[in-house]
């Protein structure tokens, strides 16, 4: 941790509204890290809230919510942001006659149920392409979707996240994929969820809370930081997941404060 002055402290425990990432920053895989049931126990205790902000978007909130009810974290829908729900409510402004899903099931489910018109097969008046961090991926979906983007299709994607992380090490995320469809069509997607700022500002209407008492914490600078700057709120960059003081060096986003983890900072800002 870098040292934190007193006044940032204090800065820190007028903090009401905690926005948090989860791969990587409150648990890796099924394994919930140290400190996370007392740091939220203390977000309660004092009057505040806080979301999980996610880009995975492979999940679904109730599967979510299932998840962390087996690491001991009673939750509900309230408690959730996913790049999914970001994606749905920007896909609704828009009037596509049909929207190819590229993802897994609970994905295209969770499209549909927002009342967009999805399909996951090639057909003539598909005109978008939506993709997301497929757990579930086929070279078919690969090939459908080439077809799309050679057709000119629009291009609409979650999260620009390059890999999740798990207990072995990363798998392709998103941007992965992106990259790899870009090499093959020369095409990019509009990214909608972290780091753009749409995720946390829709926190703070659902909510109420000032940007002044929302705080994001991530474990990754290009999505988790960036994001929090982009909304204009503090950041804490946590070394739990993805992110390393060396990939702090090789970029110009710079989160606000800095903890080794989630423990870390309970134990120096809310005892």
């Amino acid at each position: 941790m870098l040292q934190v002055a007193a006044t940032d402290i204090e800065r820190l425990k007028n903090k009401k509204l905690f926005l948090l990432d989860m791969d990587g920053t409150i648990y890796l895989d099924d394994d919930l890290f140290d400190g996370v049931l007392e740091f939220l126990d203390y977000i309660k205790s004092v009057g505040g809230k806080y979301m999980f902000l996610t880009n995975n978007s492979s999940k679904s909130v109730t599967k979510y919510i299932e998840k962390l009810a087996k690491l001991g974290i009673r939750s509900d829908a309230s408690d959730f942001l996913t790049s999914t729900d970001a994606t749905a409510l920007y896909l609704q402004k828009c009037d596509y006659k049909k929207i190819y899903a590229f993802g897994t099931s609970s994905f295209k489910a969770q499209l549909a149920d927002s009342g967009l018109p999805i399909t996951d097969v090639l057909e003539n008046d598909i005109d978008c392409l939506c993709m997301g961090f497929d757990t579930e991926l086929a070279f078919q979906k690969l090939e459908d979707a080439c077809i799309l983007l050679n057709r000119g299709v629009d291009y609409i994607a979650t999260n620009p996240d390059w890999v999740c992380p798990t207990w072995y090490g990363f798998v392709p995320d998103c941007g992965s994929v992106a990259e790899m469809l870009f090499n093959a069509t020369k095409r990019r997607p509009k990214f909608i969820g972290k780091p753009q700022p749409e995720m946390i500002l829709l926190a703070m209407e659902y909510t109420g809370f000032s940007k002044d008492e929302t705080i994001m914490f991530g474990d990754r600078l290009y999505t988790d930081i960036k994001s929090g700057e982009n909304a204009g709120v503090d950041t804490v960059f946590v070394l739990s997941g993805e992110g390393t003081m060396e990939t702090l060096k090789e970029t110009d986003v710079k989160p606000t404060y800095i903890f080794e983890n989630v423990k870390e900072f309970y134990e120096t800002v809310c005892k």
